[in-house]
């Protein structure tokens, strides 16, 4: 088993624990990964790094602390960000959910999914990895050039009648793995930051997970807040 599907294993693993909690010795992941030790420890610190896993010297490898969120409501539409933006399409394919996704979609682990990687181009210079997932049943005859032509929720309103209504997104930083380095063209574990976004149409139906990296020495957010009298 490939470091990237041990790695997704681990997020499942995780996830179905509460913060804190042990992980099993990498001798017994490597049993019930079918990995080797060194490929379960490898996965382990790139999820330390992103603060799923803590190590503690003697004592094991523990789930993280529970994240501080904090919730900024927006009733506005998106606006386009600034810059000539191209796709490239790297990986296109077909996948099943599986358990995590699946229950993140609301469909089944078994139900298929159409996967794209994505590099996004802005202005002639590389600044995020997407990768996307839309279920198959949301539009049957997407297809590789979906995803390079233009904007994507464009491409499923026009040419699927999938029409985006809202979205929840969340942002935290994180450092860039040797593969995102790499397709990224930055040092390994620079600064990035870290987008998931789950999409819904007008009936509430998910037809959309996005994970994104994008380099943090290229993109900003901002933001206009209103202040009341309960604000922090």
């Amino acid at each position: 088993m490939r470091r990237g599907e041990v790695q997704e294993r681990l997020r499942e693993l995780i996830a179905s624990l509460p913060p804190g909690d042990a992980l099993p010795s990498e001798r017994d992941l490597s049993g019930a990964l079918g990995a080797s030790r060194p490929t379960i420890r490898a996965a382990i610190e790139e999820l330390a790094r992103e603060g799923l896993l803590v190590r503690r010297h003697g004592r094991g490898t523990f789930t993280g602390p529970p994240k501080i969120s904090q919730e900024v409501p927006s009733t506005a539409y998106l606006p386009p960000a600034e810059g000539d933006w191209a796709s490239e399409v790297l990986e296109f394919g077909v996948v099943p959910a599986g358990p995590r996704l699946g229950s993140r979609m609301r469909v089944s682990p078994g139900a298929e999914l159409v996967r794209a990687l994505r590099r996004r181009i802005v202005d002639g210079g590389v600044i995020a990895l997407e990768e996307i997932h839309i279920p198959c049943a949301v539009a049957p005859g997407l297809a590789r050039d979906d995803f390079a032509a233009g904007s994507l929720y464009r491409q499923l309103r026009d040419r699927h009648g999938v029409v985006p209504a809202e979205a929840l997104q969340t942002t935290e930083p994180t450092v860039t793995d040797a593969a995102e380095s790499r397709l990224l063209g930055v040092p390994l574990h620079s600064p990035a930051l870290l987008f998931e976004r789950t999409t819904r149409d007008g009936d509430g139906r998910i037809i959309e997970f996005a994970r994104s990296v994008y380099r943090g020495d290229r993109y900003r957010i901002t933001q206009h807040l209103k202040l009341g009298p309960e604000s922090g």
